[in-house]
């Protein structure tokens, strides 16, 4: 009442601020929702029925409006469950949405199944303020690493021995570390249960296309023969350097190299950021291989599934396409390269 009292009596939005002690802004806003309404037209501002619309405002606030609210059933809480079930994070599942929305013609727009958006901070906030019980739990755990406390990896005071003829990683061209021409990989083990089986880790850095590799076991033999049958099946064009760590798996670098006609690089002790995306790549395929299962009970087939999987998720750092789309793309770049060439 006391705002229409003031405007009646002739005062500016500032001057009745500075009666009530109010942001001249709020009272501005508030005016203009009062002007916009039909009642209000003809007679100005109303201080019932701006109440009222207040009223109905605040009931329809809140849950009722959430874009992911209680009723699962929407739409948006579909397509994000697929995502979750399909091991995407929030960002890349919110990611996606956005490019969907954004790929929509206006006429889809303007369905009322549209393309929905929704940030990850909201995915984050939907699953985490359900009640506790079994379906919390399940998405949860549907979760990158949910609830598992980062602790630091134990360092053993055992020092490895030297590789004989290690090529040092401050030699490797500029051009690797810039990400500017494709075809430079990095390698890895990760290991099983008590060390006793492993399955090799490779990525490529630009498209951060990932290969996993069946081995026999551990050995350098092992991995000799592991990485030279799944990396042959890469056109040589795009199989330039491989970066490694100091394992003594990678004994027999040189006899790799020579085969694949592929130069090979070596991290400094201790520093695993230098092989980064290999690193993060292990972590998501830890997903689907945990700590302290036997890896020598895992199939080919397994492995292709999660190779799959994982290269075909969309990944932020390639702008929410897949490493599969880029790397396919980079492949048929080459090609046409060769063919122009001829």
């Amino acid at each position: 009442m006391s705002i229409q009292a003031l405007l009646q009596a002739k005062l500016s939005c500032r001057a009745i601020a500075r009666q009530l002690s109010l942001n001249h802004s709020s009272i501005s806003r508030e005016v203009s929702r009062g002007k916009l309404h039909a009642t209000a037209q003809a007679t100005g501002y109303q201080a019932g029925a701006a109440h009222l619309r207040c009223r109905a405002r605040r009931a329809g606030a809140g849950a009722a409006r959430r874009k992911l609210g209680a009723d699962m059933q929407t739409p948006l809480w579909r397509m994000v469950l697929s995502g979750l079930r399909c091991h995407w994070s929030p960002e890349q599942i919110a990611g996606k949405l956005r490019d969907m929305n954004h790929a929509a013609s206006p006429a889809e727009r303007a369905l009322p199944d549209r393309p929905l958006t929704v940030s990850h901070e909201t995915i984050y906030c939907a699953i985490y303020a359900m009640p506790r019980g079994t379906l919390r739990a399940e998405l949860i755990e549907l979760l990158r690493k949910s609830h598992k406390a980062r602790l630091p990896r134990a360092r053993g005071s055992v020092r490895k021995s030297r590789l004989p003829n290690m090529t040092s990683i401050d030699l490797r061209p500029p051009e690797v570390a810039a990400r500017i021409v494709p075809g430079h990989w990095e390698g890895d083990l990760i290991k099983g249960a008590m060390n006793r089986s492993s399955v090799g880790t490779l990525v490529e850095r630009t498209s951060r296309y990932v290969m996993l590799v069946k081995l026999d076991g551990g050995t350098a033999p092992d991995v000799l023969e592991g990485f030279h049958r799944r990396l042959k099946s890469i056109p040589e064009s795009l199989r330039k350097t491989m970066t490694y760590d100091q394992g003594s798996e990678m004994a027999m670098h040189e006899t790799l190299s020579k085969r694949l006609h592929m130069n090979i690089f070596f991290c400094d002790a201790h520093s695993p950021w230098q092989r980064g995306s290999n690193e993060n790549a292990n972590g998501l395929i830890r997903e689907f291989l945990p700590k302290g299962m036997d890896l020598s009970d895992v199939s080919h087939q397994e492995l292709t599934a999660i190779e799959h999987a994982l290269n075909h998720r969309p990944r932020k750092i390639l702008g929410f396409q897949s490493p599969y789309e880029v790397f396919s793309q980079l492949k048929q770049d080459l090609i046409a390269g060769v063919a122009l060439q001829a």
